[in-house]
């Protein structure tokens, strides 16, 4: 199912469209719900499951690896939900199902308290195809950043099963570009705290629907759904950028121990 703040912003989307974009969006809507009535998957891409963990440093965990007691909730939850397991062993050779959707993709964080909190996304790769990480220059600045995000999205957001939630990493370093574009794909509030960079999401989610993709390739004025920007100091050579597109079943759980 949805997320609560995806449901909300596609009945938005909806309620403000008409003629054929409104047609799919209702056909979203109801798809939805039929998923959510007889407790099926919206999308045959079932994802791959990411998991962050914002880990208290007062907290103590004994009595097993966290790794593994991940790993076997996520076994759990595909199995027992009859969801379809996507993840193989070996990227390159041997390519054998795992048949239970494990290893999960988890991230840890240390964080100040006594607290864990975990925020799941079932990922599906139609979209996360569809996601980038660039190098830039310093020199390419704010209409370098705005000119890749676009470009992305006109080359790939059709493919990706619009309308798209985007997240995206500006700063650190190759990698930390890219678990930050994912990080904000996954982040509660809507807007950055930073005044800048929420200007610069309510600009590019406005640029991209401007691209006129519309829900499901078939144009309209809902493209985008949301942009997400995190951001972290770099060296004084690079710009890294991290794009993680998102379709529009943003399937996202969080909890708090």
């Amino acid at each position: 199912m949805y997320d609560e703040s995806t449901r909300f912003k596609i009945q938005d989307a909806y309620e403000k469209s008409e003629g054929r974009e409104r047609n799919v969006l209702k056909l979203l809507i109801e798809n939805e719900k039929l998923a959510k009535e007889n407790n099926i998957p919206l999308c045959q891409d079932t994802g791959m499951a990411v998991v962050n963990m914002e880990i208290g440093q007062d907290v103590r965990l004994v009595d097993g690896d966290i790794k593994e007691a991940v790993n076997d909730g996520v076994r759990r939850a595909y199995l027992d939900a009859y969801l379809r397991c996507s993840v193989v062993d070996d990227p390159l050779f041997s390519r054998i199902n795992t048949k239970d959707n494990t290893p999960a993709l988890i991230h840890y964080e240390i964080v100040s308290g006594e607290n864990i909190k975990i925020t799941c996304l079932a990922k599906g790769f139609g979209s996360e195809n569809a996601s980038k990480l660039v190098m830039l220059n310093p020199s390419d600045g704010l209409e370098g950043v705005k000119k890749e995000v676009l470009e992305q999205v006109k080359l790939k957001g059709a493919n990706a099963c619009p309308p798209l939630s985007i997240g995206i990493g500006i700063g650190g370093s190759f990698d930390y570009a890219a678990y930050m574009a994912k990080k904000a794909l996954m982040r509660e509030e809507e807007y950055n705290s930073d005044s800048r960079y929420k200007e610069l999401e309510i600009e590019l989610k406005e640029m991209i629907n401007e691209l006129s993709i519309g829900p499901a390739g078939l144009k309209g004025k809902n493209t985008c759904l949301s942009v997400k920007i995190e951001y972290y100091p770099t060296h004084i050579a690079g710009l890294p950028l991290g794009i993680n597109i998102n379709c529009h079943a943003v399937r996202k759980a969080v909890i708090n121990l």
